[in-house]
């Protein structure tokens, strides 16, 4: 089977039902939500959280995020589909505009804001950008006040800094959370599908997220990449799958992909002496992919290089706008 036929395949765990607890006639509720933050704060470890599945790549790597990623939770209330967007930063860059760019619209479009604070680090002028942006949208706001599980949180700076730039903002919409103890979140959800709208539901009530195939191993092999080049070269790769096939009978799923990088001379670092980093990155991958797609995942690893593609409007574009 081509890679594009195999982008309709759904895998195993985008499906999970859930009851439907709504009473005859009654109409259930359905908002996007768009998740905005500076980086590393943890926005898609909060998606993923809520989604109860790995939707959203996570690396202590700033800037890992490059689309606009959905989430889909289902509840008895209805329907959240939360847009894990890129961490708001300050930057000229051509990629970084771009990125900013997808954050842009995703709050533009989005009914609803979850706006995600780091309580371990005090608000500074990245903070203060963000702030900004969001500048009139308090009233379709809530704030995740995240990693209360840090050593060190600083609850009142935070405090001090919402209450000064957004007062309309009712402080009982503000919700310490650990997103990677999963401890707040359900009051937060809870709080959201109340500040959503009556209205049907926008996917099927089995899905988490509409990540299509090559995407999502796209990014699953960029994770692991990322969090083993993270001192040397994250942010000068990307991840291309070239091919997806369904083999012997419908039960392997091989798949060629290539690590691109920026120059020739990092093509080194990735493939490691004697071939290590790429077999310890292509073995963490496959391993993910067995575990989230329902076929034994093949998977055929490569390195080449696009020469200045940070630069290149027409790659970035195949990239980011997906």
């Amino acid at each position: 089977m081509e890679c594009g036929a195999c982008e309709a395949l759904p895998d195993r765990d985008a499906r999970l039902p859930l009851e439907d607890a709504r009473l005859p006639g009654e109409e259930k509720k359905s908002a996007f939500v768009a998740v905005v933050g500076r980086p590393s704060v943890g926005k898609s470890t909060l998606v993923n959280t809520f989604c109860g599945a790995k939707v959203a790549i996570v690396s202590p790597v700033p800037q890992t995020t490059r689309n606009a990623i959905r989430g889909i939770v289902n509840r008895p209330e209805g329907q959240l589909i939360f847009v894990d967007t890129p961490g708001q930063h300050i930057s000229e860059r051509k990629l970084n505009k771009r990125l900013m760019e997808t954050a842009g619209r995703a709050i533009g479009e989005a009914e609803l804001i979850l706006y995600v604070l780091d309580v371990s680090r005090k608000p500074g002028p990245e903070e203060e950008a963000v702030a900004e942006r969001l500048t009139g949208y308090a009233e379709r706001m809530a704030v995740a006040i995240n990693k209360m599980d840090a050593p060190e949180v600083k609850v009142e700076p935070i405090r001090e800094f919402l209450q000064a730039r957004f007062p309309g903002l009712k402080e009982s919409r503000y919700f310490p959370v650990s997103a990677l103890k999963n401890e707040g979140a359900d009051a937060l959800l809870t709080c959201l599908f109340s500040m959503a709208s009556r209205g049907p539901p926008f996917y099927p009530d089995d899905y988490y997220t509409d990540q299509d195939l090559n995407f999502r191993i796209a990014e699953i092999i960029r994770e692991k990449a990322i969090n083993r080049l993270r001192q040397e070269l994250p942010h000068s790769l990307y991840v291309d799958v070239a091919d997806a096939e369904l083999r012997d009978g419908n039960t392997r799923l091989w798949v060629r992909a290539f690590i691109v990088t920026e120059r020739e001379s990092q093509k080194g670092m990735v493939v490691g002496k004697q071939g290590s980093m790429i077999k310890s990155i292509r073995q963490a991958a496959q391993k993910d992919l067995n575990y989230i797609f329902d076929w034994k995942v093949e998977l055929d690893l490569r390195v080449k290089t696009a020469h200045d593609w940070r630069h290149n409007d027409a790659i970035l574009k195949r990239l980011i706008s997906r």
